[in-house]
């Protein structure tokens, strides 16, 4: 038995899908713990390509237990669509999907707040999806959601849902101009994916927990990326649950000692989605480089990336806060053809405050942690060190002796510089376009 987090270690976006789709062939259970649709799983196999939001990327491998956990929050509408389209691809889902009854529901008045309280902001704006990801956590901290469970007892559902739009219904109409939402028109919606999503509804909490009993091999799958956790990412520009290894205690109600191993997925570049501060961030032809090569298109909303050289004092953060037992380095083939190669080891800075005793007068501070002040990142810049590049192609290398000297170097630099081991390497999108050095599954249990 070993239980496995796999965790983004930068702002998303680095791969997870198809790492935890190669995963799963030694893993009995997928569960995902946080997050909603506004993340997007791109999975490869063959040559068809499948987009998930919310149902883990286990669901593509036959006999395997999927779990939606607790920690995410869901919109039932976007769930049976996704449903339904992998059933419209052959992919059988029926007893091997379950949904945790705790899990908060997105409601209409979640996404209507979520897009006008974002163009409220103007330039301030967070740069969410407008999906109602945030608005739906707020209502649960709040104790005001209304959780899937409530879609089995209609009256309980009607009732919890027109206390609710009292208030909202007046913030709708008094700050924002807009029409007040019905009652009972949002109660037949959900009525209707009540019926549809009731044989999928459990308590995922005792099932995980059994299957982890009986000697199971699970796989904890999140959403986006450390540096978007709610608590440790570059907040206010930030998700609104916690995308790191901890979330998973939470969003599935498991224990932290039934966590065996936690594998970070690492881009060989960093990216990033949506506003927020972007130290290594490149607006040369470099940056549009990696944009065009690495595909930089968001999966979900079809934004352009963001990309920047790798940044070693965010990912110390990373491994800091996670505990990573290994590493997936993923998109090494996107530096292909390059001459050289750089990498932020530190960030520099001009201390606002000027009460800053870290450098002498008149010379910029320096630190190789990652500053918790958003506005203080905002200002500072990297110090690079910098690798040659490698012009001989590593797409689709399946083994380290089919790498160029320069690749292998750059791959070394990293696991030794960071202190933990790279076991994965992907060098594309393809499922069989990866290196595995070591089966993660098999190194947690020897723990």
């Amino acid at each position: 038995m070993a239980n496995i987090v796999v965790v983004g270690t930068q702002w998303g976006d680095e791969g997870k899908g198809k790492i935890v789709d190669l995963l799963t062939e030694k893993a009995d259970v997928v569960a995902r713990y946080q997050g909603g649709h506004n993340a997007g799983h791109t999975v490869i196999i063959k040559k068809s390509e499948f987009i998930l939001h919310l149902i883990p990327s286990g669901i593509l491998h036959k006999g395997k237990t999927c779990i939606i956990g607790n920690g995410v929050v869901i919109h039932p509408s976007a769930l049976i669509e996704e449903i339904e389209g992998l059933k419209k691809r052959r992919i059988t889902i029926g007893k091997n999907l379950f949904i945790s009854g705790r899990a908060h529901m997105i409601m209409p008045y979640h996404t209507l707040l979520d897009s006008q309280s974002e163009v409220s902001k103007g330039k301030k704006k967070i740069g969410t999806t407008g999906r109602g990801i945030g608005p739906s956590y707020v209502d649960k901290m709040n104790r005001s959601g209304i959780r899937i469970m409530d879609l089995l007892d209609g009256k309980s559902f009607k009732a919890k849902l027109k206390n609710n739009l009292v208030d909202i219904n007046f913030l709708l109409q008094k700050k924002y101009g807009i029409s007040k939402l019905s009652v009972n028109k949002i109660y037949d919606e959900y009525m209707k994916y009540a019926e549809y999503l009731a044989p999928y509804i459990t308590d995922t909490v005792l099932m995980t927990n059994r299957l982890i009993e009986e000697g199971k091999n699970v796989l904890f799958e999140g959403a986006q990326g450390v540096l978007l956790d709610i608590d440790h990412g570059t907040y206010p520009y930030v998700t609104s649950s916690s995308a790191s290894a901890g979330g998973v205690c939470t969003g599935l109600g498991v224990s932290p000692m039934s966590i065996d191993g936690v594998l970070g997925i690492m881009k060989a570049y960093t990216t990033r989605v949506g506003e927020g501060p972007f130290p290594t961030e490149l607006f040369d032809d470099i940056g549009k480089h990696l944009q065009t090569k690495g595909g930089e298109v968001g999966a979900t909303t079809g934004r352009v990336r963001r990309c920047g050289w790798l940044d070693f004092v965010s990912l110390r953060h990373a491994i800091r806060i996670n505990g990573f037992t290994s590493i997936a380095l993923t998109k090494l083939d996107v530096l292909d053809g390059m001459d050289k190669i750089k990498i932020a080891t530190e960030y520099e800075y001009e201390d606002p405050s000027g009460n800053c005793k870290c450098s002498k007068k008149g010379k910029p501070c320096s630190t190789e942690d990652f500053p918790q002040q958003t506005d203080l990142l905002n200002i500072c810049k990297p110090k690079y060190v910098e690798l040659d590049g490698w012009s001989k192609s590593t797409k689709g290398a399946t083994k380290l002796k089919d790498l160029p000297k320069q690749a292998r170097a750059y791959v070394d630099y990293i696991s030794e510089s960071l202190n933990v081991d790279i076991d994965i390497i992907s060098t594309g999108q393809k499922r069989d376009e990866t290196m595995i050095l070591k089966d993660p599954f098999a190194k947690a249990k020897k723990r």
